[in-house]
C-alpha cells in the first residue's frame, strides 16, 4: 500500500508551482551566489562575468583597506552596535511581553504606537529623529552657553551612533520583537506556574525556574532577528549615525566609487557573519532543546 502511494501520480499543478518555486529561489540567492564567486577572482577580475582565474586577491586588498575608508573600523563598530541592538532588543521585548500578560493601562494605544514605526517609511523615520536630535544639539549648546560657557568648546553634537543611531536601529528591532514575545506568551500554558506555585515557588523563581528555560529558544530567536536587522541596516541609520558610519553605510558609499571585484569581497564577508550569526543561534536553540 506505501509503494503503491509513493507511485501516485503528481497533481496536475505540482510541477508549474514547483517552477515558480525553483524561479524564486533562484532569485533570491543568485545575485548572493554570484557575488560569492566573483569575489575569488584573480587580480584581473572584473565586477562581471567571465572569472578571471582564481585567488584570494581582493579579500587581500580589503585586509589592507580600500582608499581613505577603515573597513576593519567599520566592522567593529557594526559588530559592537549590533551586540547591544540584539541584547536591547532581547530584553525590551521580553519585559514587553511579560508587562502585556496581565492587563496593562494604556496597553492598548502603546502597542500600535509601536508597531506603527514599522509602516513608517525607513527614511522618514531617519530623517525625524536626525532633526529630533540637531533640536536636541540647539538646546545643549543653549544650556551650555547659559551655564558652561568653557564646556561649549569641546561640545560637537549628540548625533552619535549609540545615541541617535542606536535608537534609530531599535524602532526596527522592537516591534518585530514585541511581536514575537506576544506570539511566544499567547500559547503558553499558564498551568506550569501554577503548578510551580502549588509546589511553594516565589513570583521570582517560576520566572526563573519555568518561564524563562521554556521561552529560551524564542529569546535566542529574537536576538538573531535583533543582530541581523541592525547589521543590515541602513535605511533608517543613514541620517542618524552622526560622524561614524557602521559598514552596511560605508559598504553603500563604496557601490559607487569602487569598480573592483573588492566590493564583493566585503560582501562575502558581511554575508558569511550573518549566515554565521544564524548558525550559531539555530546551534544555541538546538542545545537548549536538547538539555530539556
Amino acid at each position: 500500500m506505501a509503494s503503491a502511494a509513493r507511485r501516485e501520480p503528481r497533481a496536475p499543478g505540482f510541477w508549474p508551482l514547483a517552477v515558480v518555486f525553483v524561479a524564486f529561489v533562484l532569485f533570491l540567492y543568485g545575485p548572493m551566489l554570484a557575488i560569492v564567486v566573483l569575489s575569488f577572482q584573480g587580480p584581473e577580475g572584473g565586477l562581471t562575468f567571465p572569472m578571471r582565474g582564481w585567488s584570494l586577491h581582493w579579500f587581500r586588498q580589503l585586509w589592507e583597506g580600500i582608499g581613505v575608508i577603515d573597513i576593519g573600523a567599520a566592522l567593529r563598530r557594526s559588530l559592537l552596535l549590533g551586540t547591544v541592538v540584539m541584547a536591547l532588543t532581547v530584553l525590551l521585548s521580553l519585559l514587553a511581553g511579560l508587562a502585556y500578560r496581565k492587563r496593562l493601562p494604556g496597553g492598548t494605544p502603546l502597542f500600535y504606537v509601536v508597531v506603527a514605526s514599522l509602516i513608517m517609511p525607513s527614511i522618514i523615520v531617519s530623517l525625524g529623529i536626525g532633526l529630533m536630535f540637531r533640536l536636541l544639539d540647539g538646546g545643549v549648546k543653549w544650556a551650555l552657553e547659559a551655564w558652561a560657557p568653557e564646556a561649549l568648546e569641546g561640545f560637537t553634537t549628540t548625533l552619535g551612533m549609540f545615541s541617535s543611531g542606536l535608537g534609530a536601529q531599535l524602532t526596527w528591532t522592537l516591534p518585530f520583537g514585541l511581536l514575537i514575545m506576544f506570539a511566544i506568551f499567547n500559547r503558553f500554558n499558564p498551568a506550569y506556574e501554577e503548578a510551580a506555585r502549588d509546589l511553594g515557588a516565589s513570583a521570582w523563581q517560576t520566572q526563573r525556574h519555568v518561564v524563562l528555560p521554556l521561552i529560551a529558544p524564542s529569546l535566542v530567536g529574537i536576538g538573531m532577528f535583533g543582530f541581523t536587522l541592525s547589521w543590515d541596516e541602513i535605511a533608517r541609520s543613514s541620517q542618524a549615525m552622526g560622524d561614524l558610519n557602521t559598514l552596511p553605510l560605508e559598504l553603500q558609499g563604496l557601490t559607487t566609487t569602487v569598480t573592483t571585484p573588492v566590493i564583493y569581497a566585503l560582501g562575502t564577508v558581511t554575508t558569511a557573519i550573518s549566515f554565521a550569526v544564524m548558525g550559531l543561534s539555530l546551534a544555541l536553540v538546538a542545545l537548549w532543546r536538547r538539555r530539556g
